[in-house]
């Protein structure tokens, strides 16, 4: 039985006229069903082009990508808008919420597109923001509003979350709780997250360790033994 997601040599090249320039050549990894991952490396290296690939929101130029054995770089357009309406949740640094609904609603919005969503007042709960449902953005603060993004991911019930520098317009502690609700999401629910970052120090939490340079996977490795995020040195976290 073949790995939960799978990259064989993939290659991405952006065309503008007759230049070609390689976003990321010969990428080949896998990931297990229930794992948290880190894709780590510095800008530009060409991790968010593989979580683009991996979301269906780029197409590829050459390889292969499986999700639960499925081939998503063999998909049409309507394929997958399907693949990123059902399949996948997304996070990103920035949290797009939409500013003239309350918390609730912004959950309540992305469940109404899923097959089995889950509730957005039970996800809401389960992310800490119980008694803000009623909030609209503007009145939560950056930590709150990375929750409300979070919950409105998992609300879709998705087969995979990915999370495109979750923390990176947060302060250092609110990036400690967000970063502990998406770990203690992968533990308590068995869901296979995939963390997006720059920074080292975070591939300490992680069960797979994947290090992206220069468009390429250079290193792939298994954490023996995984650290809690509250077990971080703070010395080495630069969120």
């Amino acid at each position: 039985m073949g790995a939960f997601v799978e990259f064989e040599h993939v290659r991405k090249v952006y065309k503008t006229g007759e230049i070609e320039i390689p976003a990321v050549r010969d990428v080949s990894f896998e990931i297990q069903k229930g794992e948290f991952c880190v894709i780590v490396g510095a800008s530009g290296a060409g991790k968010t082009t593989i979580l683009n690939i991996l979301g269906g929101m780029d197409t590829l130029t050459s390889g292969k990508v499986l999700l639960d054995g499925q081939e998503i770089s063999d998909f049409s357009k309507k394929q997958l808008t399907a693949y990123r309406r059902y399949d996948v949740g997304f996070v990103f640094q920035f949290y797009n919420l939409v500013q003239n609904l309350t918390a609730l609603e912004n959950v309540e919005l992305a469940a109404q597109i899923c097959r089995e969503p889950l509730d957005a007042a039970t996800v809401l709960r389960q992310v800490g923001l119980g008694d803000r449902m009623a909030n609209f953005p503007a009145q939560l603060s950056g930590g709150e509003q990375q929750r409300v993004a979070i919950a409105r991911a998992l609300a879709k019930n998705p087969k995979l979350l990915l999370c495109d520098e979750p923390t990176g317009a947060l302060d250092y502690n609110t990036g400690k709780s967000v970063l502990k609700l998406l770990q203690d999401t992968c533990r308590s629910t068995g869901m296979t997250v995939v963390v997006i970052t720059h920074n080292q120090a975070l591939t300490a939490m992680a069960d797979r360790v994947i290090t992206v340079k220069n468009g390429t996977v250079t290193d792939m490795r298994l954490n023996e033994q995984r650290i809690n995020v509250e077990d971080i040195e703070l010395s080495l976290i630069h969120i």
